[in-house]
């Protein structure tokens, strides 16, 4: 696939400009530059029915959805709080992961799950009590573009804990 400048530009211009949206008034999250993939790396396939499952990335084992796309936690979320911070452009940025049941199906994952209804309304799953998001900007199984994003967003690991290494170039 060839990429022009221009689709570059514009394309790091829509990131900053949805993240923008994520951050809280007064707030300054940072400059932001382009993510780092992981194209080296490939994700442990995510059990056919699970809703989220344990993949391998660069930065090790990770939550993944039921596609394999890693998973991610928001720092302006408040555990236990039965809702999501991220709404608007965020959401579209960083899409929730759902599940169409309120017990998620889980492969691999030991920290605790649940769901809260989504800013679409939808059943977003939780774990350790907080919402997890997938990336628009990972094309692929095992990228972890979104790792470090602005200092609020980081990659799960299968215990719930944020993974804090290995920060992008956001």
């Amino acid at each position: 696939m060839k990429i022009t400048i221009n689709s570059s530009l514009l394309g790091a211009a829509l990131v900053a400009l949805a993240l923008a949206g994520c951050a809280s008034s007064g707030t300054s999250t940072g400059a932001y530059g382009s993510g780092q993939s992981s194209p080296s790396s490939s994700p442990a396939p995510a059990a056919a029915s699970a809703d989220i499952a344990v993949g391998t990335s660069t930065l090790g084992k990770v939550i993944v959805d039921g596609k394999g796309m890693t998973a991610y936690v928001f720092d302006k979320d408040t555990p236990n709080s039965g809702s999501s911070a991220c709404t608007g452009q965020c959401a579209t940025l960083w899409p929730a992961i759902t599940s169409k049941s309120a017990t998620p199906q889980v492969s691999g994952v030991t920290g605790k799950i649940g769901t809260i209804t989504g800013v679409d309304g939808g059943k977003q799953v939780t774990v350790n009590g907080r919402p997890i998001y997938t990336f628009a900007q990972d094309k692929a199984p095992g990228d972890i573009n979104g790792q470090g994003v602005g200092g609020i967003w980081y990659v799960v690991s299968p215990t719930g804990d944020e993974v804090k290494s290995a920060k992008s170039g956001y």
